[in-house]
């Protein structure tokens, strides 16, 4: 697996270990690095690192999470 870091490929590394699907933990797994991310993500918008998406004056954004595609 690989995954992109600043828009570049790291180097490949194997995932040793996983949930299966349907664990009950998965939710809750989630939930944690899900909030953690957006903490993150705030912080760089109040830093000034990332300014997000604007629809229009009214309606704008910096992050989106979907559970199904994490």
């Amino acid at each position: 697996m690989s995954i992109l870091v600043n828009g570049s490929p790291t180097a490949d590394f194997n995932v040793g270990r996983g949930l299966r699907q349907g664990d009950p933990l998965s939710p809750f797994l989630f939930l944690i690095v899900a909030e953690g991310l957006a903490g993150l993500m705030r912080k760089a918008v109040e830093l000034g690192k990332f300014k997000g998406y604007s629809i229009n004056d009214d309606i704008q954004f910096q992050i989106l999470q979907f559970a199904d595609d994490t």
